[in-house]
């Protein structure tokens, strides 16, 4: 059981270097964008987490890199959660151009859910675990 989701993002000319390839720190905005995807599509929105008192910092991050991404091309963002998270959530991503299978990035990030007004690691909201529960049917 796991949820997965999937975002298309267009490479830009701004994400790429001087080598013609996309800058590598953009892939982890490009995990942020999936991620962020991810949750709206369950119905989860980051407003609606911090509305329950709740942030979800990054406190871990990896990209193995693969091969090279250009401009215009069309990303495939393939993010995966495979466990029901306690007190932190490990979202995985596989990013591959358009037409192609072989991963262009790998990588993965863990969030610790934080209480917004002490500051201080919490357990997942009842809401947050109850939704993921029902998308993992």
């Amino acid at each position: 059981m796991m949820i997965k989701h999937s975002t298309s993002i267009r490479v830009r000319y701004a994400d790429t270097d001087q080598m013609r390839s996309v800058y590598y720190g953009k892939y982890f905005e490009y995990f942020e964008q999936a991620r962020s995807d991810l949750l709206r599509s369950l119905g989860l929105p980051y407003t609606e987490i911090e509305k329950q008192g709740i942030l979800l910092p990054v406190i871990e991050a990896f990209a193995r890199y693969k091969k090279s991404a250009r401009y215009d091309d069309l990303l495939s963002v393939q993010t995966v959660v495979k466990e029901l998270p306690v007190a932190r959530i490990r979202i995985e991503y596989v990013i591959t151009a358009e037409g192609e299978t072989d991963p262009v990035v790998e990588g993965y990030t863990v969030h610790g859910f934080v209480n917004a007004e002490t500051g201080k690691p919490t357990r997942a909201p009842a809401l947050f675990l109850q939704t993921l529960q029902e998308a993992m049917k």
